[in-house]
Parts: C-alpha cells; sequence; structure tokens
C-alpha cells in the first residue's frame, strides 16, 4: 500500500483514528471531525509505531496498517484456528493470556496461533466438555468469558508451582466441600479409595464421598477417575483433564468443575498407567497427588 501521510484526508484516515482512538491515542476533535491527517493524528502515528516496535516515522506504511489492525481485534471478534500464515493480534494474545492463566499453557503470549496455542485450546475444549477441535468459536470464547472470575487481573505468564496445599488449608476444604469420587475401572477405584482413606484420615469431619458410580452422585461436585483415553466425539458437559502436568492441574480441574453444565457439576480425571505393571506405591502416589490438587481447585469454590 502507498504510505498514508500528514495532510490526506478521506475514509482511510477515518478509520486510522478510529482505531487509534480505540487504542487511547489522542488526537484532536478538529482532525477528526474533518477526517485530516493533521499533526496530532502524526503524532499519535509516531506514538504508536514507537510502543510497537516499529521504525520510527508518522506515516501509516503497510507494516504499520498490519500492526494496527492486528491490535484492535478483540478476542470474540472472529474465529481462531491454527492455519499458514498463522493468525496474529490482539486477540490471540488475550485467547493465549487466559489459557494461561487457567492452566492451559499457551507458551509465551506473542499474539499467534501456533502449534502451542492450538493444543492448549483443545485441551481447554475438553475440560469444559466439548468438542476439541483446537477451533476457538464463539462456545469457546464464552466458556472464558464465564471464567472471568478466575482469570481477571491475574499475571498472564502461566501458572507458576503450586506446591502442596498444607494441612490446614486442606481439612478447611474437606470439612467444607461436598466432593463425590467414583471411578470406572479397577486401577482407578484403587487410587479413588486411597483417595477417600487419605481424607478421611485427614479430618474427621471429613465432606468428601466414596460413590460406586456416577448415577448415585445427587449433590455437590463429582470426579470421575478413569484410565481409559476419552471416547471421541463426546459431549456430556463433563469435562475431561488429562493427569500430565501436577502445576498446572489444580487450576485445569477448577475450570472442568466450572465449566460442567451436568447436575451436579462433574468432571473426569484420566489417569495414565502405561504400558508396565501399575504398583500399589503407584496408586499411593497418584492419590497423594490427587487430594492435593482437589484441594486445591476446590479452595474458596461454593459448590
Amino acid at each position: 500500500m502507498e504510505p498514508i501521510q500528514e495532510g490526506a484526508k478521506g475514509a482511510a484516515v477515518e478509520d486510522i483514528q478510529d482505531r487509534l482512538g480505540t487504542l487511547g491515542y489522542a488526537i484532536d476533535a478538529a482532525e477528526t471531525g474533518q477526517s485530516t491527517f493533521g499533526p496530532s493524528t502524526a503524532t499519535a502515528v509516531a506514538r504508536f509505531r514507537l510502543d510497537h516496535g516499529l521504525s520510527l516515522g508518522k506515516d501509516v506504511d503497510t507494516p504499520t496498517w498490519t500492526t494496527l489492525v492486528d491490535e484492535c481485534y478483540q478476542l470474540g471478534d472472529r474465529t481462531l484456528y491454527l492455519r499458514l500464515p498463522n493468525f496474529h493480534g490482539n486477540d490471540v494474545r488475550q485467547l493465549q493470556e487466559r489459557l494461561n492463566i487457567l492452566g492451559f499453557s499457551c507458551g509465551p503470549v506473542d499474539g499467534t496461533y501456533g502449534v502451542h496455542t492450538e493444543a492448549a485450546v483443545k485441551l481447554f475444549q475438553e475440560s469444559i466438555g466439548v468438542l476439541a477441535d483446537g477451533m476457538a468459536f464463539p462456545d469457546t470464547f464464552d466458556a472464558i468469558e464465564r471464567l472471568k472470575h478466575v482469570w481477571a487481573g491475574k499475571p498472564a505468564a502461566g501458572p507458576h508451582p503450586q506446591g502442596g496445599m498444607g494441612f490446614a488449608r486442606a481439612a478447611s476444604v474437606l470439612e467444607l466441600a461436598h466432593i463425590c469420587i467414583t471411578a470406572d475401572d479397577p486401577i482407578s477405584r484403587n487410587i479413588a479409595g486411597r483417595i477417600w482413606n487419605l481424607a478421611h484420615a485427614t479430618v474427621d469431619d471429613c465432606a468428601l464421598d466414596l460413590l460406586d458410580s456416577p448415577e448415585d452422585a445427587t449433590s455437590g461436585s463429582l470426579i470421575v477417575l478413569s484410565t481409559a483415553p476419552l471416547p471421541e466425539n463426546v459431549a456430556s458437559g463433563i469435562g475431561n483433564v488429562l493427569l500430565d502436568d501436577f502445576e498446572t492441574l489444580p487450576l485445569r480441574l477448577r475450570t472442568a468443575i466450572q465449566s460442567s453444565s451436568a447436575t451436579p457439576p462433574a468432571a473426569r480425571i484420566e489417569v495414565p498407567v502405561g504400558t508396565g505393571a501399575f504398583t500399589t506405591g503407584d496408586a499411593q502416589t497418584y492419590a497423594v497427588l490427587l487430594l492435593d490438587a482437589i484441594c486445591a481447585a476446590f479452595e474458596g469454590i461454593d459448590l
């Protein structure tokens, strides 16, 4: 494109002024009223270029225009998915920031919808019980918006290691949160039983229940353990959480429970067992780690 310079007038200048104004750059009313590229518009362009690492100047050239358009996208303005060239812009950056805070790591927040962002979107979609195709449609954006109380105002670099809950905090959750746990195969039932034993050994008045089947849950929140992969094309309102990163597990479990459309709210935790022998020591280790993650996930949730 030919650079748009000081002295220009018309619809293109009006568009530039509108976008700069949306981003907080001040332009004189006299210039915006006449769609004239005057001194204050030139100053706003120069500041925008400086703020976004572009070469110094007051003209709107192709790189400046492209960056200006990208910065004006808001999450939900367009469907995002993996393609070449990659989608890039402020909406992608917002998506990455929010997913990172929720525990679904996109890696560095760079505003580019690459393979890591697609993988994070798929994990988030799976956790809320919808088709995990990596395409961020309005239903994905709506689910993220419903979790605004979780991500708003938090740093976007991603979750930090949470460590153990500590006895006092864990005991508080186990006494107050009505959590039901069940499992659908012998190994995961073994782990569920150990979680129940640990919970009831932690506090005398423990509200965590061990159920024979998901159908027995009538209130509270339900967690279903399974060693089987999630069947394809299942969208039941119950999110699936992979047990593959204990640092982010509490955040991902919290997201799954709060996004669940099932009654009572439910989440499925997929437990990896590998191809070798699964020992009682493995089951006890998983039980300890899972109970800690459950307590961290439910701390402060009124369910």
